[in-house]
């Protein structure tokens, strides 16, 4: 899908997102580091990236019921060759698989979910999120543990509330997704309250870190095996008005 050019330097990562990632096993950014980040990586035209949320599809894999969550999906192959930018290839489509061991509520299923638009996965934001994340946990592995190759999935998910019906980005609670690295990004909040973001060491009881996604381009970013993650339900503001949490989330682990 993308070639890989021979890069003099990579773009600068946000300080959360280098030393302390490493050491504590998650990072949070806001968007003003990490625009001109994701912008090093070449990403442009942020307002139709985000315009397509609004088509999206109903997951219909719900085990409560619920019918507020929206998601399209897509997976990709990715190699990271020393010294240049990541090598982005997309994958046939495939369903999403978890264990019930990582999400007891909606895995041990083959969810299908409706692909990833050609154009979105091309677009130059989803690129740019890719690439930067990419190799992010690329130099953040060890060098004899790193794959010839990552096995990439895209998620983009929304989250909507309304009276009488909270919008559950988790309802498998404090989780982690059985992956090596998960970068998780607003793309917009629209009428929403909380939605909080609680890391926890590995025992679900430590607290670790305490965050809220609010601004387009904030990240999150997780060492999956050395942390749970899980964010709290949304809900309306004006109770009369749409209202929606809008997110990009990338896993990636070892092919």
């Amino acid at each position: 899908m993308s070639g890989g050019p021979i890069m003099t330097a990579l773009p600068p990562v946000p300080a959360s997102l280098g030393a302390d990632l490493a050491s504590k096993g998650f990072g949070y950014a806001p968007a003003m580091q990490t625009m001109p980040w994701l912008e090093g990586y070449g990403l442009k035209d942020w307002p139709g990236f985000a315009e397509s949320w609004n088509n999206l599809g109903v997951d219909r894999f719900m085990a409560d019921g619920g019918r507020y969550r929206r998601r399209r999906y897509a997976v990709f192959s990715v190699r990271c060759p020393e010294g240049q930018e990541p090598i982005l290839t997309r994958k046939p489509h495939q369903p999403h698989y978890q264990s019930r061991d990582y999400n007891p509520i909606n895995g041990g299923v083959e969810r299908w979910f409706n692909p990833i638009e050609d154009h979105i996965a091309h677009h130059p934001a989803m690129q740019a999120c890719l690439k930067a994340a990419l190799s992010r946990a690329n130099a953040l592995t060890a060098p004899e543990k790193r794959p010839p190759s990552w096995h990439v999935e895209v998620h983009q998910f929304r989250i909507e509330a309304a009276p009488g019906m909270d919008g559950n980005p988790n309802p498998e609670g404090l989780h982690r997704d059985g992956v090596d690295w998960v970068y998780a990004m607003m793309v917009q909040r629209r009428n929403v309250q909380q939605g909080d973001t609680t890391i926890t060491a590995l025992d679900k009881k430590t607290p670790l870190g305490h965050f809220t996604l609010t601004n387009p381009m904030d990240v999150a970013f997780v060492n999956d095996h050395k942390v749970y993650h899980g964010a709290t339900p949304v809900k309306p503001v004006v109770e009369d008005k749409p209202a929606w949490r809008d997110v990009l989330v990338i896993t990636m682990r070892h092919e």
